[in-house]
């Protein structure tokens, strides 16, 4: 078996791995790659593998670092099965196209001052025929259940507890005539967090390939994010101001919504309007009330008195342009959640552009922000960032919450990982998607553990078993 780390290694984004099995070829991930936006573009557009020879993929979950690039792998001569569980092939069916609807709409948009400049117009990563294509190779497959792959190889996926429909892949291969396991975490989930279920512990693993994004962070607790957003929406409000949250339009935005919904209930956030300016979001959360079966017991027992935890009084969904428009020029104290995430495209670019130089605003962060991307540069502080390829004062306040992250931190990696150790199996741990840092204090942890081998893989480093 071999192992190739062709994406995530030493970075965050554009997860991809791919191994050699039994002279098959098996990819973990296709997911796009986020960063320097002529990077990006080079790296997206030109996958390092011959794609007609893969036979097959497995993907962990739906968050476009990790999915995004599936339509260019298909386009590109991919035939084989991708194997997802079912929220993940529901999430992926909107998450693609609108993916594919925004580089479309962004491509045209820098085309219009190309065009005024003399410049040769750019062209889509790919279309909204290419993300609707893709879908026909997902196969469904639920938790805790055993498949094919290829010949000598089978999987089962655990769940993450990181979005929903997230999971844990196991591999059992028989090659030469000896057997044995790999596991990948894909991202790995938090415990005690609101909606989604804790992370399965898995035993018995031979080689692990484990993410590492808060490899040398803890995490506040999801009581202590709650009170944080509290005092940062009734603070802007007393300013008269806006609070604009980038938010990935899966798991982020519905865990912001949930805990919104609870705080208004309670009485304790000002009557300002919430708006979901997302169309892939308001997508996303039909998906969230089609999947009960990845809920925790906290959220079903909430649902027996607001049976959607996702929508109240005060809440609005923003699918329409035009509504959209409208919100710019709103005069009173309001929330905009948008997406996407890391502030690298969709409709938060335009609330960012008409908002971040008025200091009554805040920009609430309350995910991980990628190296070289604005919202890096956000939570760094630039005094100007760059939008749209135009300079903006930061002016806004700008607020971090950690607590509400859908990765597992430093101690809850490091516990995951030695319930993985037991049984005194588990040989080998490569350690991925993070920054050098974050990788390199996580493997130190598991060092600690007792494992013989870990390694932080350089992209494009091939490991021979």
């Amino acid at each position: 078996m071999k192992i190739k780390f062709l994406g995530a290694a030493q970075t965050v984004t554009g997860s991809m791995h791919y191994l050699q099995i039994n002279g098959s070829n098996i990819l973990l991930d296709c997911g796009l790659f986020q960063g320097r936006r002529k990077e990006s573009f080079e790296r997206n557009r030109n996958l390092p593998f011959d794609a007609s020879q893969v036979d097959a993929m497995i993907l962990s979950h739906a968050h476009i670092d990790h999915s995004g690039n599936i339509p260019s792998l298909v386009s590109s001569g991919f035939r084989g099965n991708i194997y997802a569980t079912f929220a993940t092939r529901d999430l992926c069916s909107a998450m693609l196209r609108d993916s594919a609807y925004i580089q479309e709409a962004d491509v045209k948009y820098v085309n219009r001052r190309r065009l005024k400049e003399g410049l040769l117009p750019v062209e889509p990563l790919y279309t909204k025929a290419d993300a609707v294509e893709s879908l026909k190779y997902f196969v469904g497959m639920g938790y805790d259940r055993w498949f094919t792959v290829t010949p000598g190889v089978r999987a089962i996926f655990y769940d993450a507890g990181h979005i929903l429909g997230s999971a844990i892949t196991v591999l059992d291969i028989t090659e030469n005539g000896r057997s044995f396991r790999l596991a990948f975490t894909g991202d790995l989930g938090r415990i005690d967090m609101p909606i989604l279920k804790d992370p399965t512990l898995i035993h018995d693993v031979d080689y692990l390939i484990t993410e590492s994004t808060y490899g040398n962070r803890e995490h506040e607790t999801p009581y202590e994010a709650e009170e944080a957003l509290q005092r940062v929406v009734t603070q802007s409000y007393e300013r008269r101001g806006k609070v604009i949250i980038p938010a990935f339009a899966v798991g982020r935005t519905q865990e912001i919504v949930y805990a919104l919904h609870r705080l208004t209930l309670a009485g304790k956030i000002p009557g300002a309007s919430i708006f979901v300016d997302s169309p892939l979001a308001v997508n996303v959360t039909e998906i969230f009330r089609l999947h009960p079966e990845c809920y925790d017991e906290e959220t079903h027992q909430f649902m027996l008195d607001h049976p959607d935890p996702f929508g109240f009084a005060r809440l609005r969904y923003v699918r329409q342009v035009e509504e959209s428009k409208k919100l710019n020029f709103l005069k009173e104290p309001a929330v905009i959640i948008s997406a996407s995430g890391m502030c690298e495209a969709g409709r938060i670019l335009h609330h960012l552009k008409n908002n971040i130089e008025d200091a009554r605003n805040t920009v609430l962060i309350v995910g991980f922000q990628a190296e070289h991307t604005l919202g890096r540069r956000i939570v760094d502080r630039n005094p100007e960032v760059r939008i749209f390829g135009e300079e903006y004062k930061l002016c806004a306040k700008v607020e971090i919450i950690n607590g509400y992250s859908a990765h597992a931190d430093r101690s809850e990696l490091l516990s995951w990982i030695k319930s993985a150790c037991e049984g005194g199996r588990l040989q080998k741990v490569f350690v991925v998607h993070g920054d050098p840092p974050k990788s390199r204090a996580l493997a130190e942890g598991i060092r600690e553990l007792g494992v013989p081998y870990v390694l932080v893989p350089a992209r494009q480093q091939e490991v021979e078993f």
